[in-house]
């Protein structure tokens, strides 16, 4: 692992060259090599931890199939996550009182208006990209109870292959994009009325147990980037790695008892459509720790 120094400035290019060679070297490329089976991730083998954590070292995430099928269950990801080291949930405002979030369509007066409980596809993004610096995540788990009838594929990259793009193509993009006034989400208001103020920060960032971490929204509406020449083309790279057909990325379909794990990967989701009740249905955890290490 890279001094972090050597990430969030350009002062230990060396370090930088020995981090990037060994992330290239390790690193999955197909989606298989993400796949853990597991008998049931309320209960871990100590074979099946530590095949999860490898994949999160080497790719920031792993895919988990297991036979459980389509059980509603909020224990699953949240004894998952335990056995993770991930323990301090994030209490979003579209989250269920357990401060699990029950990911469907759903038009009621507390999710209307959010694309995540819609059917509509959701662009590239990090979850909590809007939370203040004490509440970043650092982890999230999506477990599968019941997927749409045709569509809502989630899209996967590694924060860190993003970085190695952008610091090859120019450095100047990471002294952009690790600048603390880089990207600003406007304060959400609510009929007159202020529920969350401005987020400012940096889109690569200090993360848990000194980890490179990403915060980053593709929205092209109600993000307020930093207003100079060094950012705009920063900005500009990111997208164009985002749309370029050849940059590392994995799309996955879940299946019921299925899931991601991952310390808050860039993500997607396709539009998706839905024949009967119930519906799609997703749980999902956040977290403020990244997945443990050993």
């Amino acid at each position: 692992m890279a001094n972090l120094d050597a990430l969030l400035t350009l002062d230990h290019p060396d370090d930088y060259a020995r981090w990037r060679d060994r992330k290239l070297a390790e690193a999955p490329w197909r989606l298989d090599e993400l796949i853990v089976e597991v008998r049931d991730p309320r209960r871990l083998t100590s074979g099946e931890r530590n095949a999860i954590i490898d994949r999160c070292r080497r790719a920031n995430m792993a895919i988990y199939v297991s036979a459980l099928g389509g059980i509603a269950d909020k224990v699953i990801p949240h004894r998952l996550g335990e056995q993770l080291g991930l323990l301090r949930l994030d209490h979003n405002p579209g989250a269920d009182a357990d401060a699990i979030t029950s990911v469907s369509v759903q038009s009621d007066a507390l999710h209307r208006g959010y694309i995540p409980y819609t059917d509509r596809p959701l662009a590239w993004h990090t979850d909590g990209y809007y939370n203040d610096p004490s509440r970043q995540i650092n982890a999230f788990i999506l477990h599968c109870v019941q997927p749409a009838a045709d569509g809502g594929i989630n899209g996967l990259i590694d924060p860190e292959m993003l970085y190695i793009r952008l610091r090859e193509q120019d450095p100047e993009h990471i002294g952009a994009l690790t600048d603390p006034t880089a990207m600003t989400i406007p304060a959400n208001i609510v009929d007159g009325v202020e529920v969350r103020p401005p987020s400012i920060g940096p889109v690569f960032r200090r993360g848990e147990h000194g980890r490179l971490a990403l915060r980053y929204s593709d929205r092209r509406r109600n993000i307020e980037w930093r207003d100079d020449p060094a950012t705009k083309a920063a900005v500009d790279a990111i997208r164009r790695f985002l749309d370029d057909p050849t940059t590392p990325s994995f799309r996955v379909q879940l299946d019921p008892g299925c899931g991601i794990v991952c310390n808050n990967v860039l993500h997607s989701r396709s539009r998706f459509r839905d024949d009967a009740r119930p519906g799609r249905l997703l749980y999902r955890a956040r977290y403020y720790e990244r997945i443990a290490a050993t």
